[in-house]
């Protein structure tokens, strides 16, 4: 349909001097990690100066990276911090021409915070996460729980209790004929935005409320509401309830307990500080011995074992803090749930920069996958490594796992984690940046196309295709082409009249339809 009218008619002027902006403030920000380093390698320094030999500055080295690692955290959280702030100032709601002041500061803020995600992983998903969010200007209500949320802070309000799962957007600026737009959002009260969800500028999502997976807030959304897809659908949801002491109000001994585990969450970091000395060291000593040429021959060796001992290094931390994951459910506040976002740590701040966020479809991620748990066949291209419980996954045969894809195999949504299997049978296709959710079953020769959500406990036939949010029947149609005599066939897009997929309960679950919406 025709689309409503959000832009100017005068399309604004584009000047040589903004295209320099932006062009310089990409070059500096991409610099911010570099110079935030710089107080780190001061640390190692000061300790290693005065060594006799390479054995002992290496000793002194590896005394230090605890120290370093903090200074140089510390030192790019102030970055961040500093520049968020600055950059919000002036910031204000309505369309703003790109070339101009207020659409450059928003969307310097979001790199920043976009970046922030990256080098600062340890703060998100955990107790400091609201604090964190408040310092850089973001309206964050009590007992809030928040994961990797990208936002525009000070367009921002969070209510007490709200959930805010992995990849949420908040008030993220929108871009049309040279425009952008900036709106506020808020986050109601013990509302639940779900993995990658958005609540766009003007929208909210209601108290109580729920949107899910992939999905939008509406506008003017009623409280207690829930809706799934993009344009949003309204679903039936039964609120579910669980001991509040496990939930929304724990008593403070599990508040300090959950804070022991979280602040483990510095140990990954300091080991992919000291994994890279030792390997600059290995570098130096090969340097000593046979020459710079052949240090440099030797690097990409070097670094290639640097990668196989944090992959070896995150996954014996998966098993000794959680074991092999199971289809039970657990609260908020247990044990489980905090191992789980360490074991997890370890996966995002040390395998992945290393080795398993450069081996995308080849056959080191199968492995890599394989030793997490995962039962993956033969021939499989595997371009993501999310598949947050890898035990729970079974890939089949010559099956393709695209890029950008989550096979998410737990739902977080009134503070309880569920676990359940998700199974893609032989030579299954999931799209790029597609996501399944848990208990669905994929099968065999059967594609799901791009940016496409299967449902909880969905169970796709074999050879069929589906596609949307959330996936319908992909048909195919025969329509004319301007060439006279000569037909071609096209995609139908979801709003073609598609076929709503039946709910399927698989053998075993006790996954109910409402569960499907988060």
């Amino acid at each position: 349909g025709k689309p409503p009218r959000r832009w100017p008619e005068q399309r604004p002027a584009r000047t040589r001097r903004w295209t320099a902006v932006y062009a310089v403030t990409s070059l500096l920000l991409s610099l911010l990690p570099s110079l935030a380093l710089l107080p780190g390698l001061l640390v190692l320094a000061a300790f290693v100066r005065g060594a006799h030999n390479a054995g002992t500055a290496l000793t002194h080295a590896l005394t230090a990276v605890p120290l370093a690692t903090l200074a140089s955290l510390l030192c790019y959280a102030l970055f961040v911090v500093v520049g968020v702030r600055a950059l919000g100032l002036g910031l204000r709601e309505g369309c703003h021409p790109v070339h101009g002041r207020i659409a450059w500061q928003a969307w310097a803020t979001e790199r920043l915070m976009d970046m922030a995600r990256v080098h600062l992983f340890p703060l998100y998903a955990s107790l400091f996460t609201p604090v964190w969010l408040r310092a850089l200007g973001m309206k964050v209500g009590r007992g809030v729980e928040a994961s990797t949320v990208l936002a525009l802070p000070s367009m921002t309000t969070v209510g007490d209790g709200a959930f805010l799962a992995d990849d949420t957007m908040v008030a993220p600026y929108e871009l049309g004929g040279g425009w952008l737009r900036i709106a506020p959002a808020r986050i109601g009260k013990r509302a639940f935005l779900g993995n990658s969800g958005m609540a766009s500028g003007g929208h909210s999502v209601p108290k109580r409320g729920l949107v899910g997976v992939l999905s939008t807030a509406p506008k003017g959304a009623k409280a207690g509401s829930s809706w799934l897809g993009m344009p949003p659908m309204k679903l039936p949801r039964a609120v579910e309830t669980d001991d509040l002491s496990r939930t929304y109000s724990p008593p403070r001994r599990l508040r300090w307990a959950r804070a022991a585990v979280e602040l483990c969450r510095i140990v990954p970091v300091m080991c992919t500080v000291a994994l890279a000395v030792i390997v600059l060291a290995a570098f130096e000593a090969v340097a000593d011995r046979w020459g710079f040429g052949a240090a440099v021959a030797a690097g990409g060796a070097l670094l290639l074992a640097g990668g196989l001992v944090a992959c070896a290094v995150a996954c014996v931390a998966k098993w000794l803090l959680v074991g092999r994951f199971r289809a039970v459910e657990h609260p908020l506040w247990s044990s489980f749930v905090w191992r789980n976002e360490l074991a997890d740590t370890f996966v995002e701040v040390l395998a992945v920069p290393w080795l398993a966020g450069a081996v995308g479809g080849t056959p080191l991620m199968s492995l890599w996958l394989r030793s997490l748990g995962a039962r993956i066949g033969g021939g499989v291209w595997s371009e993501t490594y999310w598949l947050p419980e890898a035990d729970l996954v079974r890939i089949g045969d010559g099956a393709s796992v695209n890029r950008g894809c989550v096979v998410q195999t737990h739902l977080f949504h009134d503070r309880i984690m569920r676990m359940d299997e998700v199974v893609l049978g032989r030579g299954a296709t999931l799209g790029p940046h597609g996501i399944v959710l848990p208990g669905a079953t994929i099968g065999a020769r059967t594609t799901v196309g791009p940016a496409s959500l299967v449902m909880r406990g969905e169970t796709l036939p074999e050879d069929s295709r589906w596609l949307g949010n959330p996936i319908a029947s992909w048909r195919e149609e025969t329509v004319n082409v301007p060439s006279p005599g000569k037909t071609r066939k096209k995609a139908a897009g979801p709003a073609t009249g598609m076929k709503r997929l039946k709910r399927v309960k698989p053998v075993g679950s006790t996954a109910k339809t409402e569960d499907a919406t988060a």
